[in-house]
């Protein structure tokens, strides 16, 4: 049975100590915190900079700092709660239109060595179409040098929606790269593009000979999984190598899947949501033979955006949940997973009346939140040490 939790009430059972060891907190507090409770853990939410313009994504340096991307096209970084006012140099153009532009941003797993810089973004091609393409550049000083492109989607039209996209990269040092269908619903099943899919290739590029449809003829080789719509979260479980991706909906049906290769994610054949105008997605089918269902899914819509599995010593009680954000929910929603199965489902920040674009565990054990509106700050939940409910 799946629990809702629905208020704050403190959980009287205790589920054991956990030593909270905590490095050095990122970024410093520039407003005085809001303290919430939730029913596990109270908590207060700092404000660690604020002032971005529609920011997307952010990833922390391992020598403190914390770089944001701004969609418009900027790459932003925050030193000791402070927001340089000059961007990153070396940003490709950016296509910044509806729902594209500057979007994720990664490490790589080594990059204390080699400072490579990963960005996923809407690229500009001819007659006002665009795609959905990722770049790679070491970070030295303020600028990324040494720029070169590792993915080129084949997803080009010009349409401004459904540009994905996320990365991740997994445990084997491979990355995954997420790319909508680009409002062109039906590509989703065409394996002969990258349209609505999940794709994996090495950090160079170069497609992995174990690809699932590396040999099969008339499929790119890229495609690790299909059948996705606008894919706004993509994350590593901690301690497997389950990928996980969070995924909006129509109207309705937003998605929490676990990715596994060469499955068919269903869209548009199966969905739990329906058309803007409230008809059916094509013949209205929820499950479909050979077609994958959701761990979760979400009637009516949050907007999911960002997602992230928690696994720190701060907030021990949310240790192994996902985390996604809500835009059109204005929270950031966590389930509860015992393996593959919901078993609590919970809105925190829904009090602050935010969008939620993407929400990360910090190197201190806490968790960043990044919001895309207001003064567009990008927020840390720490626990409330005044809290007498042992977190």
């Amino acid at each position: 049975m799946v629990r809702t939790v629905s208020s704050p009430r403190r959980r009287l059972a205790s589920l054991g100590t956990v030593a909270v060891l905590l490095a050095p907190m990122v970024g410093c507090a520039q407003s005085t915190p809001t303290t919430l409770a939730s029913e596990d853990h109270s908590y207060r939410v700092t404000t660690v900079a604020e002032g971005l313009e529609h920011p997307w994504s952010f990833a922390f340096l391992p020598e403190g700092g914390i770089l944001v991307t701004e969609r418009p096209g900027r790459l932003r970084v925050i030193r000791d709660g402070v927001l340089d006012p000059t961007p990153i140099g070396g940003v490709p153009e950016v296509w910044a239109r509806g729902q594209g532009g500057l979007m994720d941003v990664a490490l790589h797993p080594d990059f204390g060595d080699n400072r490579w810089v990963y960005l996923s973004y809407s690229k500009p091609g001819p007659n006002g179409t665009a795609t959905t393409a990722v770049v790679r550049g070491r970070l030295e000083g303020s600028t990324l040098s040494n720029l070169e492109e590792v993915l080129e989607a084949d997803a080009w039209n010009g349409n401004r929606v459904h540009f994905g996209s996320r990365l991740a990269f997994g445990p084997g040092g491979h990355l995954f790269v997420s790319v909508g269908d680009r409002g062109q619903q039906d590509e989703a099943q065409d394996r002969s593009n990258h349209q609505g899919t999940i794709m994996r290739i090495h950090d160079d590029g170069r497609v992995p000979a174990d690809n699932p449809f590396v040999d099969e003829a008339g499929v790119r080789p890229e495609i690790w999984a299909y059948g996705i719509r606008s894919p706004q979260g993509l994350a590593f479980r901690p301690g497997t190598d389950e990928l996980w991706e969070s995924e909006h909906g129509p109207r309705g049906g937003d998605e929490l899947n676990r990715i596994r290769p060469g499955v068919n994610y269903g869209w548009p054949e199966i969905t739990w949501g329906v058309n803007y105008n409230g008809t059916p997605v094509g013949e209205g089918r929820r499950e479909a033979p050979g077609m994958e269902q959701p761990v979760h899914y979400w009637v009516p819509s949050i907007a999911t955006s960002g997602l992230a599995f928690y696994d720190g010593a701060a907030f021990p009680r949310w240790r192994g949940s996902a985390f996604v954000g809500g835009l059109a929910g204005t929270h950031l929603a966590r389930i509860g997973l015992e393996g593959s199965q919901v078993v609590e489902r919970e809105e925190l920040l829904s009090e602050m009346g935010q969008r939620i674009r993407d929400v990360r565990q910090g190197p201190d054990g806490f968790l960043y939140v990044l919001v895309d509106s207001g003064r567009a700050p990008l927020w840390r939940l720490e626990p409330d040490s005044s809290a007498t409910d042992g977190s």
